[in-house]
Formats: C-alpha cells, sequence, structure tokens
C-alpha cells in the first residue's frame, strides 16, 4: 500500500510496520523518530528482516560495483 498526500497530512498509517534501528523492535505505525526506523512495510514479518534484506541489497551492490570496476 502506497501513501498519498492526504495520508501524509492525517499522519502515521497504523496497519504499517515499521523495523526501529535503535530498539531492534519492530513497531506498529510510526511511533519513533525516522532517524531509527526502516520502512514502512506491509507486514510485520517484512519488518523482523529488514536488516536482513538490507544487508542483501548492500551486498549484491558491492558486487555489481566490484564487476564494473
Amino acid at each position: 500500500m502506497s501513501r498519498t498526500a492526504q495520508d501524509e497530512e492525517d499522519g502515521p498509517v497504523a496497519d504499517e510496520f515499521y523495523y526501529n534501528t535503535e530498539t531492534g523492535q519492530v513497531e506498529q505505525g510510526k511511533q519513533s523518530t525516522w532517524s531509527h526506523l526502516l520502512g514502512p512495510y506491509p507486514t510485520r514479518e517484512a519488518a523482523q528482516h529488514a536488516l536482513e534484506k538490507a544487508r542483501e541489497r548492500t551486498e549484491a551492490w558491492d558486487e555489481e560495483d566490484r564487476r564494473d570496476a
């Protein structure tokens, strides 16, 4: 589900999940400052795997950079 300008005006969407990098916990809706959040994710499970997914993407980009060099 994507957010619209109206959503931004109405505030956080409660059915979205965020991974808090400071606490290591998943939050439903925006409960913390954006500087500590990854997301939004459509499910709690997807948010739980946020760091793993970010790590995989970084490794893939690093490999791509090595091939291009």
